[in-house]
């Protein structure tokens, strides 16, 4: 989607610099994670370090070296800038995304939205889970109520993986990673820590609920507004929601599993199919409600 030129950015909502490690596992772990876990199938063992939603690094034995958040932000004031530039359209794309569940959680889960930062570093970084880097992808971490993002992602997102490259594209990865902090605000994350993998499991339930969050978002986005009650978001397009359809394709197990080892195995799956990835964001963005995103009481992913 495109931003408002004129729409101002609050650069408070994000920040450079990690937490401290205090343990916990990384929800919504990307196309990093969903590789580390195939290679693990490849050559044995799981070189995750802990299973399926868990840390992929052991923060007891990794250092984390190369921390080269930014904290200057300074480049990113208004929506002409998002447009231009992936850690701004990051930051407006968190704006919109906080400023719609501050309004629709209380009236539609009456659940009061407690705002969440995001740390946009390059390279890596420490988070209350463990080491961020550019090989897990962005993550929610529940510890700390973080989201962490390598704003490098996006690129791979499109020369890796398949996505076209559009806005809503990347928005729907930062919309997808918030969607993961309404579900611990509500306490339903704590459902996908299950350790189990595979089509069905808790985990996948949990990152299907967060794509469909995300579409609930979009069908809302061109109605937030910025600190001085601008929109942010010019209406949404047909080609904005392919755009975003594309990016939950290219990251389905399935998809990820074929192009990089030439063999799907639904067993090991831990974020769902592409089918399903697009079947539930479209869920959310045609029903326009956090009730529409109820994946624990199907077994219709």
């Amino acid at each position: 989607m495109t931003f408002n030129e004129g729409a101002d950015l609050d650069t408070s909502q994000v920040t450079g610099g990690g937490g401290g490690v205090r343990g916990g596992a990384v929800i919504g772990g990307g196309a990093g994670t969903i590789i580390l876990l195939i290679l693990g199938l490849i050559f044995g063992g799981d070189i995750t370090g802990g299973g399926t939603g868990a840390n992929p690094f052991d923060p007891g034995q990794v250092q984390a070296g190369g921390d080269t958040s930014t904290t200057d932000f300074s480049q990113c004031k208004t929506g002409a800038d998002a447009n231009r530039d992936d850690t701004c359209r990051i930051i407006g794309t968190v704006n919109s995304v906080q400023a719609y569940w501050r309004d629709a959680l209380p009236a539609d889960v009456q659940r009061q939205y407690q705002d969440a930062k995001t740390v946009i570093y390059s390279g890596s970084t420490q988070s209350a889970c463990g080491v961020a880097s550019n090989a897990t992808g962005p993550f929610y971490c529940p510890s700390d109520q973080r989201v962490y993002i390598d704003a490098s992602f996006f690129d791979e997102l499109t020369s890796r993986f398949g996505a076209d490259g559009g806005a809503l594209a990347q928005e729907y990865v930062v919309a997808h990673e918030y969607g993961h902090h309404v579900e611990n605000l509500l306490g339903i994350l704590a459902k996908g820590q299950d350790g189990k993998t595979g089509p069905l499991s808790g985990g996948v339930r949990i990152e299907l609920m967060a794509d469909c969050m995300a579409g609930v978002w979009a069908n809302h986005a061109a109605t937030t507004k910025d600190a001085n009650g601008d929109t942010l978001l010019k209406p949404i397009t047909d080609e904005d929601v392919k755009s975003a359809l594309s990016a939950a394709a290219a990251v389905g197990d399935d998809h990820i599993q074929e192009s990089s080892t030439g063999r799907v195995n639904q067993e090991s799956w831990t974020h769902g199919s592409s089918e399903s990835r697009q079947k539930w964001f479209l869920a959310g963005y045609n029903g326009g409600t956090v009730n529409q995103c109820d994946t624990f009481s199907t077994d219709d992913l």
